[in-house]
């Protein structure tokens, strides 16, 4: 009964975990790092093809992200997670792998003009389609038996819609221990979606740290800020333009804005129209609204009995095609354009800050945390000057932020979900955090709770019966970004024929046992294959 640390381990992205207990290989997650990628991750110690099933707790690229990848590496076997969560795999996985494909293209043709090798994307689109087959929708708080001696439980970790934390019950040679992943515990008071579910048990707890080390302070009065940031601008005869990551953010910016049409609390605009333009937006939009029933809290589904939509009203507008896209900024209106990506880095957001960062008359507001290096990033630090595909733009726009929007929990409520276990765990692990805010984090459970707390590098080995840390790694920093980069273009094709070969030894295993005359055709087709490419 084993637990290896793969990912987000003493990093805020990637988060994934193996285990190998009850006969059986999986895995927790199978996140895609964003942003700085500070420590080396160990591989997922076995072939992709030898892990018999996975468990995702939401919806997330840096949750989700790279199972189309071990999907191209033979992984075949199901993945548990929420109905929720499933549908919206559906949709943000196809989006990464178009990101993926489109972001190849245009380096190879860069690459093909300055005489460089080929780069391969992380997957295709193929390979995304293939895992959404993979995936299995579970109810929440129902206990399901994985497999014999593997039980699990998705409960509400009100994070994101469908997105859950895991209690994970193993039984091996008559010991059980129970495991509970946190998965990203939500922020309380969310619009939309309910508050976290607090666990009572658990023999271990793997917890992520994200806020770790700070408050989001007091709540901020949302509706009635955005009112005056409406006002302001459309009195300018201005646009608000909004960055806003397409899952989460974009509804709850429709909820807030909602709430101002019905409430008549801008008299003077009334009529103002909204723009929400990204196609992944307006699909995750509808999921939610195929949700509502077991995800949606109090407030949203008083709204939903009363024949209320909460994340549609007159006036909104959904963008889908490109010619949609581009005749909003044709139209002279004042109005508010939701647009993805939330960070400005890719996506539509791109034509409208163009359209609108040399207006002075315009604001573009931020929603949503900007990490280093990008251009969201750059705006909120004050820079006058920005290009934006190949030009230079002034900003001469209002640049505001509408703080305390996040959708996870702060170290208050981090502490509040790790001090509602009724007994103490043998031992907490801390996740999904900043370096030193995982060491920080683990320190304080230490000391406040009096829990055994540990913040493990990626390759840490855990005896879950023992409870012996049977080997204890060191973060080994990436020195050269580039390097990481260069030798995945180099073996991303040779790394695939690799994961093909290991994935026919995983199925030349299961067919033992079988008839003679089956296994001879089987021999002479791999013989066959051999020979042909046998140089």
């Amino acid at each position: 009964m084993k637990l290896t640390f793969i990912g987000a381990a003493h990093e805020v992205t990637g988060s994934c975990y193996f285990l190998e207990a009850a006969g059986k290989k999986f895995i927790v997650d199978c996140g895609m790092e964003q942003g700085p990628d500070q420590y080396e991750n160990q591989d997922i110690p076995v072939a992709a093809s030898e892990l018999d099933f996975a468990l995702l707790t939401h919806a997330h690229i840096d949750h989700s992200g790279n199972f189309p990848l071990i999907h191209a590496r033979g992984f075949r076997g199901p993945i548990y997670a929420t109905a929720a969560t499933c549908d919206l795999c559906d949709i943000m996985l196809r989006d990464s792998a178009h990101i993926q494909m489109f972001e190849a293209e245009w380096r190879n043709r860069k690459a093909k003009r300055n005489g460089q090798t080929e780069f391969v994307p992380a997957y295709t689109m193929e390979d995304a389609l293939g895992v959404i087959q993979q995936f299995v929708e579970c109810n929440y708080n129902q206990v399901i038996e994985i497999a014999e001696g593997i039980k699990v439980r998705f409960v509400d970790a009100g994070h994101l819609l469908g997105s859950s934390s895991i209690e994970l019950w193993i039984t091996e040679d008559g010991e059980e221990r129970k495991i509970v992943f946190s998965g990203d515990i939500g922020n309380t008071e969310q619009p939309l979606i309910k508050d976290p579910e607090y666990l009572d048990s658990a023999d271990y707890v793997v917890m992520e740290s994200t806020y770790g080390d700070r408050s989001h302070g007091e709540k901020p009065d949302y509706v009635t800020e955005l009112v005056e940031i409406l006002r302001k601008t459309f009195k300018r005869g201005g646009n608000v333009v909004i960055p806003s990551f397409a899952v989460g953010r974009t509804q709850e910016m429709l909820y807030f804005l909602r709430k101002i049409k019905e409430d008549n609390m801008l008299p003077e605009f009334a009529g103002f129209e909204v723009y929400v333009d990204s196609p992944l937006a307006v699909q995750a939009t509808s999921i939610f609204k195929e949700h509502y029933s077991e995800c949606y809290d109090e407030e949203a589904m008083e709204l939903i009995n009363k024949g209320i939509n909460p994340i549609a009203f007159p006036g909104l507008k959904l963008s889908i095609t490109s010619d949609e896209s581009r005749a909003i900024n044709f139209n002279e209106t004042p109005k508010v354009i939701l647009s993805a990506s939330g960070m400005c880095d890719a996506g539509r957001i791109k034509h409208h800050l163009k359209h609108n960062l040399w207006r002075s008359d315009s604001t573009i507001l931020f929603v949503g945390y900007q990490a280093v290096g990008t251009l969201g990033r750059s705006l909120v630090e004050g820079a006058k000057d920005v290009h934006i595909f190949g030009e230079e733009i002034h900003v001469n726009a209002d640049i505001v932020r509408l703080p305390g929007i996040s959708g996870h929990a702060d170290n208050a409520g981090l502490m509040r979900w790790a001090s509602s276990f009724k007994e103490k765990p043998k031992r907490v692990f801390v996740a999904h955090g900043d370096d030193t805010v995982c060491d920080l984090f683990a320190k304080r459970l230490e000391d406040e709770l009096g829990y055994q707390a540990m913040a493990p590098y990626s390759g840490t080995e855990v005896d879950l019966v023992t409870n012996e840390i049977t080997r204890e790694t060191v973060g080994i920093v990436i020195k050269r970004a580039e390097q990481k980069a260069k030798s995945r273009k180099a073996a991303g094709v040779f790394a695939r024929l690799v994961a093909a070969g290991q994935r026919l030894m995983t199925v030349i295993r299961h067919n033992e046992g079988g008839t003679n005359k089956d296994l001879a055709r089987f021999a002479d087709q791999i013989n066959s294959l051999c020979d042909k490419w046998d140089r």
